[in-house]
């Protein structure tokens, strides 16, 4: 199909389905539209905030002034949460034309921009007289990684404002250049210990129309697997350097770097039209979904390494589920759902949206979970709200920790993802996520496409979407895999049957038209695969979308006395659910209320678990 500019994260030069931007689909109220305004109002403040406090910022400064290394705070990679702030920033300014919020961009960009060497070099920690020398710890030193971050910053300002003259583009593309005269084919033979500036390449290739920066990322993709890093006590895996790409089986080592690269190599088999590489892609999707993947989307189950297990390991309690891997996750799927349309890639999209995305930040946008844990065996521990917290220590969600990837990860999420909800082919418009939004577009035989959706989903299970201009075209939903018994209306039609899919409706459409697709939300047990041991002889309960948690808050005591009573259903709450409970100590039996498992730990310290025993 023909491809036109859109405000897009992901933009591929070809592919099964078109994304729409978030200059064609507009959330306006909801789940999601709540998440956007916090996000916009206090999180983008709060990072910003933290990244002076903490000096992250202020290392561009100091660079600038040629004071460096005196006076440099925060790791190695402290950099590339600046570049994720800009990224946020103008996704939200693209989102909401924020006056007070460019100027602040602007801001940030000039100091970034000062900071740059002439020849396109842009790192605060290495380089500089008394620092480690340019590209000397590509194992460790997150160089590459730092600039795919500057990268994606700069795709989404040429996304959502061409004509900007604030200096980012120009300084992303010196910094581009730089990386494909030191890294291409007559360059160093070497990758970066941490993937991202390969999927940073890509779209900037595709945004800045620069077909090398492309094909540099196809050369990095393709020396993975080589054992150029060498080797670590967690072998070479973690930095996935073991196998070729289009060799492994499923993900493997650390989690994020895995999402990463696996995103990235996508990009460059649709670009490259190598079929054979992303039928290998597709394999390790699957393979990772079915036996790497947690019942919430999270995935890592080490925390020595931030990694994946192995097949079937999936302890609840020891679950890493890293917030950034679950956002590296979605990256990776919808990828595959550009390129190839299949649903399942959706339907993990959203059980990741929902069950960590959603999980991580506090009600108010300034305090995150960095880990995401489905069994809380203590009681957290309250956090200073302007403490910073070590890596993945804190039992409550933190303000800010030493490793800070995952608050800005969320924050450039968040403010992009009406990028996410919905697609176009040469027929018609797909939705693959349910938010209450505006879509407008226009397929590529000038059919204009312009409907209104309304829903509480997922607190209820209606979707009713108003067709607001006339025109003949198919209107594609999604049906999760888990609504079995959903049906779908158009105006006063009777309602038929909607099998989990995508249910399509192609017709003449007119103004007025309303289209009704009702999803159970209705609470159901969920049972483990027989071959996790962790969970064995437990269930969960999930409600729609959402997984639920049994907090210690509601239980009245210790969830580990905790004994659910399969023989009698889940019950809708409120948009919650009930199961019965025993507790072992006393025998009592009564129902509890469960909670939404992204809403979890919002009452104070307690323990929690998602995988209840049976009776």
């Amino acid at each position: 199909m023909i491809m036109t500019s859109t405000a897009s994260p992901v933009l591929p030069s070809s592919g099964r389905l078109r994304p729409l931007g978030i200059d064609e689909v507009r959330i306006t109220d909801g789940f999601w539209a709540r998440r956007q305004r916090i996000n916009g109002q206090a999180t983008l403040t709060h990072i910003q905030s933290r990244l002076e406090s903490e000096g992250w910022l202020p290392n561009f400064d100091l660079a600038a002034a040629g004071t460096l290394p005196a006076g440099r705070r925060g790791r190695e990679f402290s950099d590339s949460e600046v570049y994720k702030l800009l990224e946020a920033m103008a996704w939200e300014i693209g989102r909401t034309d924020d006056e007070e919020l460019e100027a602040r961009f602007r801001a940030i960009v000039r100091r970034v921009a000062a900071a740059q060497e002439p020849d396109g070099y842009l790192n605060t920690r290495f380089g500089r007289p008394g620092q480690g020398e340019r590209w000397s710890q590509l194992q460790w030193g997150h160089e590459l990684y730092c600039l795919g971050h500057l990268f994606q910053a700069a795709v989404a300002r040429i996304r959502t404002r061409p004509d900007a003259d604030d200096g980012l583009r120009e300084t992303a593309l010196r910094a581009a250049d730089l990386v494909c005269r030191e890294f291409g084919a007559r360059g160093r033979d070497a990758i970066c210990g941490h993937a991202e500036v390969e999927v940073g390449l890509a779209e900037l290739g595709r945004a800045a129309g620069r077909p090398e920066y492309v094909a540099q990322a196809a050369l990095f993709v393709q020396r993975h697997g080589r054992g150029l890093l060498g080797d670590i006590e967690w072998g070479r895996g973690y930095f996935q350097d073991d196998v070729p790409v289009r060799a492994a089986e499923a993900l493997r080592g650390h989690a994020v770097r895995a999402n990463y690269l696996a995103a990235s190599a996508v990009d460059v088999a649709v670009e490259s039209g190598d079929d054979e590489l992303l039928h290998a892609l597709r394999g390790q999707w699957e393979r990772t979904v079915e036996r790497r993947t947690y019942l919430t989307g999270g995935q890592g189950a080490h925390h020595q390494d931030e990694a994946f297990g192995e097949d079937w390991e999936l302890p609840p309690d020891r679950a890493y589920s890293e917030t950034c891997a679950g956002i590296g996750s979605i990256m990776f799927s919808w990828r595959l759902l550009l390129a190839d349309g299949d649903e399942r890639r959706a339907d993990l999209i959203e059980r990741t949206l929902y069950n960590v995305v959603a999980t991580s930040p506090s009600p108010d946008g300034r305090a995150f979970f960095y880990a995401n844990t489905l069994h809380r065996r203590t009681p957290a521990q309250a956090m200073d709200p302007d403490a910073t917290s070590p890596r993945a220590s804190s039992s409550l969600r933190a303000p800010w920790f030493d490793v800070s990837c995952c608050p800005p990860n969320l924050a450039r999420t968040f403010a992009s993802l009406a990028g996410y909800i919905a697609t176009a082919d040469d027929d018609g418009v797909q939705v693959h996520q349910y938010a209450s939004c505006t879509v407008r577009t226009v397929l590529p035989d000038g059919t204009m496409v312009a409907f209104e959706t309304a829903t509480a989903y997922p607190a209820d299970g209606r979707i009713r979407i108003t067709i607001v201009e006339d025109g003949e075209w198919t209107l594609g939903l999604r049906v999760p895999a888990w609504a079995h018994g959903a049906a779908v209306r158009v105006n006063t039609e009777p309602a038929v049957e909607a099998a989990p899919g995508m249910v399509t409706i192609r017709r003449a459409f007119g103004a007025g038209d309303v289209i009704e697709l009702d999803l159970p939300v209705t609470p159901r047990f969920t049972a483990p695969d027989p071959r996790v041991d962790a969970v064995r002889g437990c269930v969960a309960v999930e409600r729609g979308p959402e997984v639920m948690a049994l907090e210690s808050t509601d239980l009245g005591a210790d969830v580990a006395e905790a004994v659910v009573d399969t023989a009698s259903a889940p019950v809708e709450a409120g948009g919650h659910a009930r199961v019965r409970i025993t507790l072992r100590d006393t025998g009592e039996s009564r129902e509890i209320a469960l909670v939404p498992y992204h809403s979890w730990a919002q009452r104070g310290p307690s323990t929690m678990r998602v995988w209840i025993p049976t009776t």
